[in-house]
């Protein structure tokens, strides 16, 4: 992996990827934060050596460069998922390019159910903690001590400090911004009513199924790291009705724009480094 990893950043430095302080992961329907960016270079990541390629109609598949509120990002603008047939080393990929091209910080976000009631779709939930339902971790494999240690402490796997700027930033701006734990389950089938109890009664507030790969690699590779939820629809075992992927993208892109409020502020505001 190393060797690939070598190959990829390589690459990537020749097309003019310079030392991007924040990288950004963008989840399903969640795309709008490029036309924010003053975009400097994307790359196709069929263009990219050794780097998977989106399968999901709705991810775009760019490596995205350029300024956001005065700091050098890089944007992954659609992600890898366990249930398109990666690896879960696949999948995180991208993370240990970004770190090893320069970032500090890695913001996340998705789109998600909410098993909690309380939480509305068109809401977003601040993810402060997660479970790992993917059968596996992104560190399994032999020769990971090479690249941090294999026993990565996860007792704080969100960075408190970015959390907290998130809740000011969400005051400020009149922002629902929940907080909650993340289940992180294969897919790509939907959970049954059954599945849904089961979740709610182990502590997860919503669930989806990508993000928590990249934070364990994020914290492996001692990144600053936050992670944001648009909430999609409501997973009430009670009154399940059959869910429409479309309804499902229409709804993260219409709750977006909140989510880039904050992605914006806080990297505007916040000491990311």
């Amino acid at each position: 992996m190393i060797k690939h990893i070598n190959e990829t950043v390589e690459y990537l430095q020749n097309k003019g990827f310079k030392n991007p302080e924040v990288g950004i992961i963008l989840g399903t329907g969640l795309g709008q934060l490029i036309d924010e960016i003053e975009v400097l270079i994307e790359v196709s990541y069929n263009h990219i050596p050794n780097f998977p390629t989106a399968t999901v109609e709705f991810h775009k598949g760019k490596l995205v460069y350029g300024n956001l509120e005065g700091k050098k990002v890089m944007v992954m603008q659609g992600r890898f998922h366990l249930y398109e047939g990666y690896s879960l080393q696949d999948v995180t990929y991208p993370v240990r390019i970004m770190e090893k091209l320069g970032i500090k910080t890695l913001l996340v976000s998705n789109a998600a159910g909410a098993i909690n009631l309380d939480f509305k779709k068109g809401e977003l939930m601040l993810i402060e903690d997660h479970i790992n339902l993917q059968g596996s971790s992104p560190l399994a494999f032999n020769g990971v001590e090479k690249l941090g240690e294999r026993f990565t402490d996860m007792s704080a796997p969100y960075d408190s400090s970015i959390n907290s700027s998130f809740k000011t930033i969400a005051k400020n701006n009149n922002i629902k911004l929940h907080e909650g734990v993340y289940a992180s389950v294969v897919g790509p089938q939907l959970e049954t009513r059954a599945e849904y109890r089961m979740l709610k009664i182990i502590g997860a507030d919503a669930v989806g199924m990508s993000t928590v790969p990249e934070i364990i690699v994020a914290n492996h590779l001692k990144l600053k790291v936050a992670a944001v939820s648009v909430l999609t629809d409501e997973c009430d075992p009670d009154n399940l009705k059959p869910v429409d992927i479309a309804e499902i993208i229409a709804m993260a892109t219409k709750a977006e724009p909140d989510m880039i409020t904050l992605f914006k502020a806080l990297i505007k505001n916040h000491i990311i480094v």
